[in-house]
């Protein structure tokens, strides 16, 4: 079992693991939700970050323990270790944001003091509206243009990705303030509603179909390397995060590939298409 989504620690595993992993204890867990803007999912506490988690995402807690929740994402599957003072019980979500980043304000007025920021993909619970603002549950206020329903999707995950240019790279990042290869991915295809793993081999593993090596790119497609994955824009074109922009960037697709190659990272491990809806 692959480790990263095996919600499972040692001191304590998901009930249905009962029998396939060894613990002390097996619970069924219970949800919660982020209540802050932005988490990282460690791999201990304390730890190094594996991924993060945004505003509203769900999780289900298996343990709580001196300060820190063992956890798995719903979105992805991803377990690991959160401070637990960012969890709350919530409700579901109504809205989610549909545009690069926005402020939180105290009142439905932009000139009103602005509270926090969120990012892109953060989820929301609308409860009113007000003179072009929603109000959420926690009664903060956000440009009612910048929120869309849980089920208006991009119809372009590439439209998704093109946000994100320029955000600064960050190993594990999933968010409009730092991002890696395969989090890019992520955010894009969950923007147009298609599930999407977290890491890049996962990505390649279940993303769409293999093409043969030689076949001309098409916007959308999907080039993997040994630990990178980028988008096709066009033909000719991806756009990628990456350390060597240390950002989202473009680049010329031979470019890119003979960049990588020479700065040994190998060649492209496979070429895939994700099937139509």
């Amino acid at each position: 079992m692959n480790p990263r989504v095996t919600p499972g620690n040692g001191r304590v595993a998901a009930s249905h693991l009962r029998g396939r992993v060894r613990a002390e204890r097996f619970v069924d867990g219970h949800r919660m939700r982020v209540a802050v803007p932005m988490a990282d999912l460690l791999d201990m506490p304390g730890g190094s970050r594996l991924r993060q988690i945004q505003m509203g995402e769900a999780v289900t807690v298996y343990e709580t323990l001196d300060g820190w929740a063992f956890v798995q994402a719903i979105k992805d599957g991803y377990v690991g270790y959160v401070e637990s003072r960012v969890l709350a019980d919530r409700p579901e979500p109504t809205h989610w944001l549909a545009v690069p980043a926005s402020h939180c304000y105290r009142a439905a007025d932009l000139r009103s003091p602005d509270i926090s920021w969120l990012g892109f993909g953060s989820l929301l619970t609308v409860v009113s509206f007000q003179s072009g603002f929603l109000e959420t549950d926690r009664g903060q206020f956000l440009p009612e243009r910048h929120l869309w329903p849980v089920g208006k999707r991009f119809s372009d995950h590439v439209n998704a990705a093109q946000l994100h240019f320029g955000t600064p790279y960050l190993w594990g990042g999933n968010s409009i303030r730092g991002i890696d290869c395969s989090g890019l991915v992520q955010a894009s295809l969950t923007a147009a509603g298609r599930p999407c793993p977290g890491d890049s081999d996962m990505q390649e593993t279940e993303l769409g179909y293999e093409l043969p090596s030689g076949t001309p790119p098409e916007r959308g497609d999907l080039l993997f390397w040994k630990g990178h994955v980028a988008i096709a824009v066009d033909g000719e074109t991806l756009l990628h995060a990456n350390a060597h922009h240390m950002a989202v960037a473009y680049e010329p697709t031979l470019k890119a590939i003979r960049r990588i190659d020479a700065q040994g990272g190998g060649h492209v491990t496979s070429h895939r298409r994700l099937l139509r809806e």
